[in-house]
């Protein structure tokens, strides 16, 4: 056994350790401290929690490696979930803590006086939760296939065995405090690599300071031109101006529209303590992602500056090469017979074929350490630190598909006379089919992770954004055209993600469409979202208002007087 696995075991069973006692120590015996954690939790605590939650493996593992292949293109990302949750928590979160409800279904069927739009919120939520929750298995298996020497399918069961024993025994108490320890091992795992290789490559530890005072961005763009790839800075390379912009208007809306996060500013004592937390959790984030972009440069340096122009005998001797090779996520080919392994773009004009086949964007990240030849322990921090990410937002995204299945359908339209038994246990039940069917979409997802997030990003930007925004906002906004606007924006959006990613979802040999407008799959929850505000809107204005005391309780959210003072029982 290496000195990173063996770093790499000790780190996984102390991390998982903590956080098995966390969710063990915090068990709950009520529904309310199962899905809000009896509104009890601290601002600060709640604020590192909603980091951990809402930086998924798509944040850790992914974002940096899709910035590092797509260049100035990748920052979509970057801007979108950035900016999806500063306008969450500045535009919706306060005034959704003023409802004093335990689920987004549950704000949108009584603020919409509707059953009928308290299921299809509820549908909406678990096939939102799925689809995100799929990416983060995604996430656990690739980490475990590589460090712990495990098959990814292996390393997803391990995952969804851990996941699920938290979440089920502790709700979202539970879930809220190892969250808060999984935000830590994230940020400490992501930020000291960065650190490191700054230093190495240009001496300065401070990588932000570092990226302005060297030069290696102007170093990148002469490389990326001379192997036939596109300026790593230069705008709109790999993706339209449209597109860019459909898919940053997405994941903004559908940031601002996530149940599992929206879910976590009810589980503070007030209004005041949800804008402490928004807060805290803003400045926890933008640690990691005023890193990210730096991180995606160094590695893309790396990469190229470590295999173009080596021989093959050489690299095949690389331990990181090796191991990342037996994961199939790494593969070259010596098409030209020299023992050279040349790297090339679409742009290259020397005739000379790309041998490096297959470079998955999940594997940049966490694979960097190594190609820096940092020290084991730092490499397997990195490991521990994807597993975090990964295993905090998935126990979020579980417990909103519980909630949702249990508490909003089963007891609210169901059962209304369960008892407190009896919702507890159906609330655990539906984690395990969830972990189940999670578990099934890791092992084969429909992308690599931040895509498969992106598609439900685009949900939840087509269903909850705009009817959460109108329900606050829209005094006039009635169940009628929430009912129609989420139908329409949630099935558009799903459509046109099956029919253009058909290929890796259904295995056809071409897309069953193509671009919208010259809109991609992950950008078309733009559109959804529109033609669910013009619905809702429209429909709303055809019909009757809605009744007198819905209005009331409209206009008093959207007042902020008393807002310190109020509490869960407002």
């Amino acid at each position: 056994m290496s000195a990173v696995e063996i770093w790499t075991w000790s780190l996984v069973l102390l991390t998982f350790g903590i956080y098995i006692y966390i969710g063990y120590a915090s068990r709950v015996g009520d529904t309310k401290g199962f899905y809000v954690a009896g509104q009890g939790v601290p601002a600060l605590a709640n604020g590192a929690a909603t980091a951990a939650d809402w930086m998924s493996a798509a944040s850790f593992i992914s974002m940096a490696g899709l910035i590092s292949v797509l260049g100035f293109d990748g920052a979509i990302y970057l801007l979108g979930w950035t900016g999806g949750y500063v306008l969450l928590a500045l535009l919706l979160a306060p005034y959704l803590r003023k409802f004093a409800k335990y689920t987004v279904p549950d704000f949108v069927g009584d603020r919409y006086y509707s059953s009928t739009a308290r299921t299809i919120a509820a549908v909406a939520a678990v096939f939102i939760s799925i689809t995100y929750v799929a990416g983060q298995m995604r996430g656990v298996g690739v980490v475990f296939s590589r460090f712990l020497g495990m098959s990814i399918e292996v390393g997803v069961v391990v995952g969804m065995i851990i996941v699920a024993f938290f979440a089920v025994i502790g709700g979202m108490k539970g879930i809220t405090w190892t969250q808060v320890a999984q935000y830590s091992v994230l940020i400490i795992a992501f930020l000291i690599p960065v650190i490191a290789i700054s230093a190495q490559l240009t001496g300065n530890p401070i990588p932000q300071l570092a990226l302005i005072t060297s030069d290696l961005v102007p170093r990148l763009n002469q490389i990326q031109v001379e192997l036939g790839f596109n300026e790593y800075t230069q705008p709109f390379a790999n993706r339209s101006m449209i597109d860019v912009i459909a898919i940053t208007i997405a994941l903004m809306a559908g940031t601002a529209g996530l149940p599992h996060v929206i879910v976590r500013f009810y589980t503070v004592p007030n209004v005041r303590a949800a804008r402490y937390s928004a807060g805290w959790a803003l400045l926890f984030i933008s640690l990691l992602y005023l890193s990210a972009p730096i991180l995606a440069i160094f590695a893309r340096t790396n990469l190229l500056e470590s295999l173009n122009n080596k021989p093959i005998a050489e690299i095949q001797e690389l331990s990181w090469v090796q191991s990342w090779s037996r994961t199939g996520l790494l593969a070259f080919e010596d098409k030209n017979g020299d023992g050279i392994l040349q790297i090339r773009g679409p742009k290259a004009t020397d005739g000379i074929a790309n041998e490096l086949t297959k470079l998955d964007n999940d594997i940049i990240v966490l694979s960097t350490p190594e190609v820096a030849q940092l020290a084991p322990f730092i490499i397997a921090l990195m490991a521990a630190g994807g597993l975090a990410a990964a295993l905090s937002t998935a126990s979020g995204l579980l417990l909103v598909v519980s909630s949702s299945l249990a508490h909003d359908l089963y007891y609210r339209l169901i059962n209304p006379r369960a008892t407190e038994e009896r919702r507890l246990l159906v609330g655990r039940i539906v984690i395990f089919g969830a972990v189940v069917v999670a578990g099934y979409f890791g092992i084969n997802p429909p992308g690599f992770v931040a895509e498969v997030v992106a598609f439900a990003f685009g949900l939840a930007a087509a269903s909850f954004f705009p009817i959460i925004l109108l329900g606050i906002f829209d005094k006039r906004a009635n169940s009628q055209g929430a009912i129609a606007g989420m139908l329409v924006g949630l099935i558009f959006t799903a459509v046109m993600i099956l029919m253009m990613q058909s290929v890796r979802i259904f295995g056809t040999a071409e897309p069953l469409m193509g671009n919208f407008l010259g809109i991609s799959a992950q950008g078309i929850g733009t559109i959804g979202m529109i033609l669910n505000f013009v619905v809702t809107l429209i429909v709303s204005r055809m019909t009757a208002p809605p009744p007198a005391e819905i209005q009331e309780l409209v206009e008093s959210v959207r007042i902020p007087r008393g807002a310190g003072a109020a509490s869960a029982h407002d």
